[in-house]
């Protein structure tokens, strides 16, 4: 009987197989997919957290005039407060690198109020990473006087904020736990003060954004891919308005230790903390941890327009590419960021000699620095060796703030070209031997006409990106 039935249904799908092939033959293909004409971005708001002070306009001025966000590390800055006395004394001692770019808290102006953003409504939930993206993105928002009320408006606005590593605190927290076998007083909210997308998830709940909700995790260059793919999502129709940009709060005992022992950080001038970060200089021995996020506000041209935004650039380009050669140093021809900034340019339509500013990634470690350098001249030639094209590195003042870096950058870039001001790379006493004549990094702020920039910021794992900014034509 279960035989009979078998072959019944056999019959029964050879049938089915047959007639639908029969009346699929008979219908014509597919039409390619409808093509969208380029939408142009443009960015109307901008918005940031850093060791230079909370706010655009305080980071802005304090980094211009040559100041530096680096400090001593102390061992409140380790957030161990879990732990004995002796425990974090221990881990203290054992740190290699003792210098850090802190985030200024207080009630102060340009001071980051932590109970406005952490004692919310979701304070149990939200981690110091988010709420850093919170306070950079109401900066974003307010600036660019995007505050919708509309559903239609709602849904065309997305979210476009990344991380390069999260909440490591929580997770060494938890584990104590475990180790204390007091594993019943894990936190339910421990999960999502750690994921990573729960900086884009707040920022969209907070103001009721159902565009795309995304968060690229690339490392370093974690702010700019957040950026790039925030451009895309505007040129494709996918929104109207993105939010996007980075964030990192990874000052702790355990990423610091991390980067102690893959030894990334500098050591050299813990009793100087401000000289610490010193990119393209030959006594660079490493990079300074910091922390912070930057936001912006990415706009299609003709709705920015159609509402009188205020519109600071054009984002024209975004290349993006990978090393494929080791996880964390790059190949000494530079080839992945040259790749990078080439497919921005290609993506922009400009030449290599209509750029005017470049704002390094270079993190004041020995080999990155050397083959970012060698990248831009490689690329820019002429234009670079003849001392034409400006190029500074910002983390000589900040730091590297890792997956917020790249979005922090980018403003920087942006506001380089709305100011008519290349900043400076700060402790740049005794370059690099790269460098000669007038292929120089900026040792002082630089009044100048800056019509496109290019902002870079490369990731362990061989990852790079790229973005270009222009003015508005």
């Amino acid at each position: 009987m279960n035989r009979h039935r078998w072959r019944q249904s056999a019959e029964l799908c050879r049938r089915i197989h047959r007639r639908f092939s029969s009346s699929t033959a008979s219908l014509h293909p597919f039409k390619p997919p409808p093509f969208s004409p380029q939408r142009r971005v443009v960015v109307t708001g901008l918005g940031m957290v850093t060791p230079l002070g909370c706010g655009v306009e305080a980071t802005w001025k304090r980094l211009i005039d040559g100041e530096s966000g680096v400090k001593a590390l102390s061992i409140q800055d380790l957030k161990m407060s879990g732990f004995d006395e002796d425990t974090q004394l221990y881990t203290f001692d054992q740190l290699t690198s003792k210098v850090a770019a802190v985030v200024p808290c207080g009630t102060n102006p340009g001071e980051f109020n932590e109970s406005l953003w952490l004692d919310s409504k979701h304070g149990k939930s939200m981690a110091r990473f988010i709420s850093y993206a919170l306070c950079a993105a109401d900066e974003a928002l307010r600036d660019a006087n995007w505050m919708p009320s509309e559903q239609e408006d709602k849904e065309n606005t997305g979210v476009s904020i990344g991380g390069g590593i999260g909440s490591i605190g929580d997770i060494l927290d938890a584990s104590q736990l475990i180790c204390e076998k007091r594993l019943r007083r894990l936190s339910p909210f421990f999960v999502p003060r750690i994921l990573i997308n729960m900086a884009a998830g707040h920022v969209s709940m907070k103001y009721g954004f159902q565009g795309p909700n995304h968060a690229a995790v690339t490392a370093c260059a974690t702010g700019a891919n957040s950026i790039g793919d925030a451009a895309r999502m505007i040129q494709f129709g996918d929104a109207d308005v993105m939010v996007a940009g980075g964030t990192e709060a990874s000052i702790d005992a355990l990423s610091i230790a991390g980067f102690c022992k893959s030894r990334a950080l500098s050591t050299k001038f813990n009793s100087n903390p401000q000289e610490a970060s010193r990119p393209f200089d030959c006594e660079r021995d490493g990079f300074v941890i910091g922390e912070g996020a930057g936001v912006l506000v990415l706009e299609e041209l003709e709705h920015a327009k159609k509402r009188g935004a205020n519109i600071y650039a054009e984002l024209r380009g975004y290349g993006m590419s990978g090393d494929a050669h080791h996880i964390t140093q790059p190949h000494v021809d530079g080839r992945g960021a040259i790749l990078a900034m080439t497919r921005a340019l290609k993506q922009s339509g400009l030449l290599p000699n209509q750029v005017d500013y470049v704002n390094a990634h270079a993190t004041s470690t020995p080999l990155g620095d050397m083959v970012e350098a060698q990248a831009i001249k490689s690329l820019f030639s002429e234009h670079a060796t003849s001392g034409a094209l400006a190029f500074s590195s910002t983390k000589g003042a900040i730091g590297h703030l890792l997956g917020a870096a790249g979005a922090v950058e980018a403003i920087f870039t942006v506001l380089a070209i709305h100011h008519g001001i290349a900043p400076l790379s700060l402790n740049l006493s005794n370059p690099d031997p790269i460098f000669k004549e007038a292929f120089m990094p900026l040792t002082k702020s630089k009044e100048m006409q800056i019509r496109a920039a290019l902002s870079n910021a490369f990731g362990f794992g061989g990852t790079n990106a790229a973005l270009l900014f222009s003015t508005i034509s």
